[in-house]
C-alpha cells in the first residue's frame, strides 16, 4: 500500500476527525482556514480517494457526501505491514519495532496478541 499523499492525508485526517459524512465544500472551507486550496483540486483528490477505495460516497442533492471506508487505525496497520514487508527478516524488524514501544504500547500489544490467539483457537 502506498502512503497517502499530502493532500490525500489532509482530507482523510479531516474526515476521520469529524466522524461524519462531509462534502467537498466543507473540506475545502476547512483547509482554506490554514492555506489556500482550489475547490477543483480537493474535488479531484477526493474522487481519487474514492476510486482507490479510501472513501465511500452517497449523493445528497447535487453534492456527494464522503465518509472514510477504512479507519485511521486500519491505515496505520497497513503502513506497518508495508514496513515489515521491506525487511528480509520480519522477526528482527518486529523486535526493533517493539524495542521502541512505550510500556503502554507493549501492554496494548499483549492484549492484541491474546485476542488474536483466542480467535485462532479451534
Amino acid at each position: 500500500m502506498r502512503r497517502l499523499g499530502h493532500l490525500e492525508a489532509e482530507i482523510m485526517d479531516r474526515l476521520w476527525t469529524w466522524d461524519r459524512p462531509s462534502t467537498v465544500r466543507q473540506i475545502v472551507d476547512d483547509i482554506n482556514e490554514t492555506r489556500p486550496v482550489a475547490y477543483t483540486t480537493v474535488m479531484t483528490v477526493t474522487n481519487i480517494l474514492f476510486t482507490k477505495g479510501w472513501l465511500l460516497r452517497e449523493r445528497q442533492g447535487r453534492a456527494w457526501l464522503y465518509t472514510p471506508a477504512r479507519s485511521r487505525e486500519a491505515y496505520a496497520a497497513a503502513l506497518m505491514e508495508d514496513g515489515l514487508g521491506t525487511s528480509r527478516d520480519r522477526p528482527a524488524a518486529l523486535m526493533h519495532f517493539v524495542e521502541n514501544m512505550t510500556p503502554e504500547e507493549i501492554d496494548a500489544l499483549h492484549k492484541a496478541l491474546r485476542s488474536v490467539g483466542r480467535r485462532a483457537e479451534p
